[in-house]
C-alpha cells in the first residue's frame, strides 16, 4: 500500500502544454506514472509528451474520456485557485498544485471547495509526493528514492530532497515522501499526513520536517504522542536562528509574538517521542537510535 501516490493513479497535468507542466510531466511519465492527459484551454485535441498523452480544454471533459483520478496543477498563480476548484468540482480525488505566489485569501474558497467535495489537495508551493518504485507526482527527483517503510512528511521541497537523500544513502527506503507546501493556507497539514502515514500498514518509521511558523507542528506532535508511541520517529526544524518579525522563505514561516518558534516546536516533537535533529543528514542516525533497523 503507498499514500496518496501508487499504481493505480491516473494523473491528468493541468498546465501540460507549459514550459514546466510538460517538463515535470515528462519525467513522472518516466518514472512510471500513468500520465493519462493533460488540461489547456483552447489546446483541446492535441497531444503532448510525444503524442502519448490527449490534451483536452476542461478537467470534466478529461475525467470522462481516461478516468483520471488525481491533478498535478502547473497553472500561473492567478488561475490557479480555479484550476483547483475546477478538478475538485470535475470529480478528481487527489490534487497536487505546485504553484507558488498565490494569495492567500484566494485559497480560502478554494481549500473550503476542496473539502466540500469530498477530495485532497496536496499544496499549493508544494513539490508534491512520491511513492518509490510506484509513482512520482510532482517535482521531487526521482532518482533521490530507494523504496522502504519511512513515510516523510515535510513543508520544505529541498529539505526534503536532502533528507531523503541522506535516508537513501544510509540505507533507510521510503514508503512515501510528501511535500506539503509552506504557505499559510494549505490543503493537507502535518496531521493529515500523519493520519495517512498511521494507516498504512507499509510504513513502520516517520519522519517530519518542519520550519518556524504557525502551529502545524505543534497539533501534529500532539497527536503523534498519542498515537504513534511505539512508531521510531525522527523530525528536523528548519529556522532556528532566525529573528522575530522576519520572513524567512516560505510565506508561513514567520515567527509572531512568540509563537512559531523553533524551540517549542522542539520541544512538542521531543515531548511526543521524536529524536529531533540539527541538520536534516542527522535523520537517519536517530531513526535508528529510535529502534528502527529498516
Amino acid at each position: 500500500m503507498s499514500v496518496l501516490v501508487g499504481r493505480d493513479t491516473r494523473l491528468l497535468v493541468q498546465g501540460i502544454t507549459g514550459r514546466e507542466g510538460e517538463f515535470h510531466a515528462r519525467q513522472c511519465q518516466a518514472y512510471g506514472t500513468n500520465v493519462v492527459a493533460g488540461v489547456t484551454p483552447g489546446k483541446g485535441g492535441l497531444r503532448a509528451l510525444d503524442d502519448s498523452v490527449p490534451v483536452y480544454d476542461t478537467v470534466a471533459e478529461a475525467v470522462r474520456q481516461t478516468g483520471a483520478n488525481t491533478s498535478l496543477i502547473f497553472v500561473p498563480a492567478a488561475g490557479a485557485p480555479d484550476a483547483i476548484m475546477e478538478a475538485a468540482t470535475a470529480g478528481i480525488a487527489t490534487i497536487f498544485c505546485i504553484t507558488e505566489g498565490i494569495p492567500a485569501l484566494d485559497m480560502i474558497p478554494a481549500v473550503d471547495l476542496v473539502r466540500r467535495q469530498g477530495a485532497r489537495l496536496i499544496g499549493p508551493n508544494c513539490p508534491g509526493a512520491t511513492s518509490p518504485g510506484r509513482a512520482k507526482v510532482g517535482i521531487i527527483p526521482g532518482s533521490i528514492h530507494r523504496e522502504g517503510r519511512v513515510g516523510v512528511v515535510s513543508r520544505s521541497g529541498t529539505l526534503t530532497y536532502e533528507a531523503v537523500q541522506a535516508m537513501t544513502d544510509a540505507g533507510l527506503g521510503q514508503s512515501t515522501c510528501i511535500g506539503i507546501g509552506g504557505d499559510p493556507i494549505i490543503g493537507t497539514t502535518f496531521l493529515d499526513a500523519l493520519q495517512l502515514f498511521e494507516q498504512d500498514p507499509e510504513t513502520e518509521a516517520i519522519v517530519l520536517i518542519g520550519e518556524i511558523g504557525g502551529a502545524a507542528e505543534e497539533t501534529a506532535a500532539a497527536w503523534a504522542a498519542e498515537h504513534l508511541r511505539d512508531v521510531p520517529k525522527a523530525a528536523f526544524i528548519a529556522g532556528r536562528t532566525a529573528p522575530e518579525g522576519k520572513r524567512m522563505g516560505h510565506a508561513g514561516a514567520i515567527i509572531s509574538g512568540g509563537a512559531g518558534t523553533a524551540a517549542s516546536k522542539v520541544e512538542a516533537l521531543e515531548a511526543a517521542g521524536f529524536r529531533v535533529a540539527s541538520s536534516p543528514t542527522e535523520l537517519p542516525a536517530l531513526l535508528r537510535d529510535a529502534g528502527y533497523t529498516g
